[in-house]
């Protein structure tokens, strides 16, 4: 087996993790592994340059179509949360706009 299935397939692996990180909701665990995904994509475009094999880039894209669908599930699953994350981070901003302006007005 060459070296670039090798690390697809790892990817692969880390990326099925990371969807079934983001289904539990398991955030803490999810950035994790999306720090391992993106060391293994980071050492893939040093590797993936050689031509190869009929079979090889067969079991590479089919790969790959495993690694874009386990993403579009982790991406379903993150927007919300970043959504609600977006929301409260707003309104901690408007808190803070809100008591620095009363802030300064009490200073009059």
């Amino acid at each position: 087996m060459s070296v670039v299935i090798e690390k697809y397939e790892a990817l692969a692996a880390i990326t099925a993790k990371m969807r079934e990180a983001a289904v539990q909701d398991e955030w803490d665990t999810l950035i994790e592994l999306e720090e391992q995904s993106t060391a293994q994509v980071a050492e893939l475009r040093t590797l993936d340059l050689a031509p190869i094999d009929e079979a090889t880039r067969l079991r590479k894209v089919a790969l790959i179509k495993k690694i874009l669908a386990d993403d579009a599930v982790i991406r379903s699953k993150m927007e919300p949360w970043m959504a609600q994350l977006q929301r409260i981070m707003d309104s901690a901003r408007s808190e803070d706009r809100l008591q620095k302006a009363y802030t300064a007005g009490a200073n009059y």
